[in-house]
């Protein structure tokens, strides 16, 4: 089969073996997959994963050890935990001590024509949500993990930085919860999203000090701290969804005479995100801005570097 390889900050597209699934684990006949700022950082070393990146996809089951999957339309949480360690025993899976992460972490992922889980990883998706939907639900899990470490109150005053690929997806979460939301969003594309939807956006320089109960940073780069550290009020609480290659300078004074919250968030739940998809409650469509056949997925890598660009996908 045609995949995606990384090795050394390289990307090229070879040939290699379809998957063998291990005991327990289904091949999956990958449909689509999408480009998230993870991949794009893998290929600046954020991480040493060597082999073929991609984590966020829906395909079809080809092989199961259960049959009553094969053809089942899916998608799969990318931690693969041992089941044994404590942070399992601990109900911390996602934190596993010896997990793989799809695409990330000592396993193959998803951009290629076969990948595999196991299936205690899938979920079935809806007839009613389209792959083009589907293959969202990754990064829609992550953005509703906020919600799950914080209890949102409408009440609260939540400042988003960051309105590209997972900043939108976040925005539309955090809406629904009825909080006062404003997004900083630096380009106009961007910015026309949210108004669409009637989320307001924010300019920096309008952003009042030291005033806001939750802050999410989702810039993918260190000056979005900075933005949010100065924002947020004291006994307020800090959101860090980015990853990246590098470090950030904080003041760790000021974080305890303020007694601030500081957490760091990643992966989420699938079956909330599934719903909301279902009923339609988010559209994560509307980011998608480009399309590429797995032949020419080195030239959506390209695409998917440009400044600002939202959702690029990759089609099998």
């Amino acid at each position: 089969m045609q995949a995606l390889w990384l090795e050394n900050g390289q990307l090229s597209l070879r040939e290699v073996p379809i998957p063998a699934p291990p005991l327990g684990e289904a091949l999956i006949r990958v449909r689509l997959s999408g480009i998230c700022g993870t991949d794009l950082e893998l290929v600046r070393g954020y991480y040493p994963f060597t082999g073929i990146p991609g984590h966020e996809f829906v395909g079809e089951v080809v092989e199961s050890p259960d049959s009553s999957w094969i053809g089942k339309r899916v998608v799969g949480e990318i931690n693969v935990a041992c089941g044994e360690c404590e942070q399992c025993k601990n109900g911390r899976p996602t934190h596993c001590e010896k997990r793989t992460v799809l695409g990330i972490m000592g396993r193959h992922g998803a951009h290629a024509g076969y990948t595999s889980l196991p299936l205690a990883n899938l979920h079935i998706v809806p007839d009613s949500v389209p792959d083009e939907a589907a293959v969202f639900t990754e990064p829609l899990a992550a953005a509703l993990e906020i919600q799950e470490q914080v209890h949102i109150q409408p009440t609260d005053r939540v400042l988003l930085i960051g309105a590209g690929r997972l900043g939108q997806l976040i925005a539309q979460t955090l809406a629904l919860t009825g909080c006062d939301l404003r997004v900083v969003a630096r380009h106009p594309h961007q910015q026309a999203l949210l108004a669409a939807r009637r989320i307001g956006v924010i300019a920096e320089d309008e952003i009042r000090p030291r005033r806001w109960d939750v802050v999410v940073e989702a810039t993918g780069c260190g000056s979005g701290f900075d933005l949010g550290r100065r924002a947020l009020r004291p006994r307020g609480t800090l959101v860090l969804k980015s990853t990246y290659k590098g470090e950030m300078s904080v003041n760790g004074s000021s974080i305890v005479v303020d007694e601030i919250t500081i957490l760091g968030s990643r992966c989420g739940p699938f079956a909330p995100a599934l719903r909301l998809l279902a009923a339609r409650a988010v559209d994560p469509s509307v980011l998608i801005a480009a399309r590429y056949p797995l032949a020419k997925v080195l030239q959506a890598f390209e695409e998917a570097q440009k400044t600002g660009m939202l959702k690029v996908l990759v089609e099998m």
